[in-house]
């Protein structure tokens, strides 16, 4: 296999450019950068996270929704993978999907509605 521009450079050196694209809002190279390192390291929720936004911010909602609920199994009280998890499958129309997760999202943020 070929090593690209977004495969080059210790793990270290690909978080760090993946944060640069994604902050110039280039979120497919981030997540071309991503996708790498998240093979590399599938239990580390920061770079999983990361790659599931700029899948999110790309519009490519089902890779982000995969992402996402790869995240929530392994860390299932990780309230902002709940929260993108909800908008994630608002916007692909399933809004009684998304209910619960949004629910779980408030409750770990503390945000408690009174009855």
């Amino acid at each position: 296999m070929e090593m690209t521009y977004y495969d080059h450079g210790t793990a270290a050196e690909r978080w760090e450019r993946a944060r640069l694209f994604f902050d110039a809002k280039d979120y497919a190279a981030a997540a071309r950068v991503l996708a790498g390192l998240v093979e590399e390291t599938p239990e580390q929720v920061g770079p999983r996270l990361l790659l599931a936004r700029s899948y999110y911010h790309s519009a490519q909602l089902s890779r982000a929704e995969t992402e996402l609920r790869a995240l929530v199994e392994i860390d299932p009280v990780e309230h902002y993978a709940r929260l993108m998890l909800g908008r994630t499958l608002e916007r692909q129309g399933r809004h009684a999907e998304a209910a619960s997760h949004l629910r779980i999202a408030s409750a770990l943020a503390g945000d408690f509605q009174q009855a």
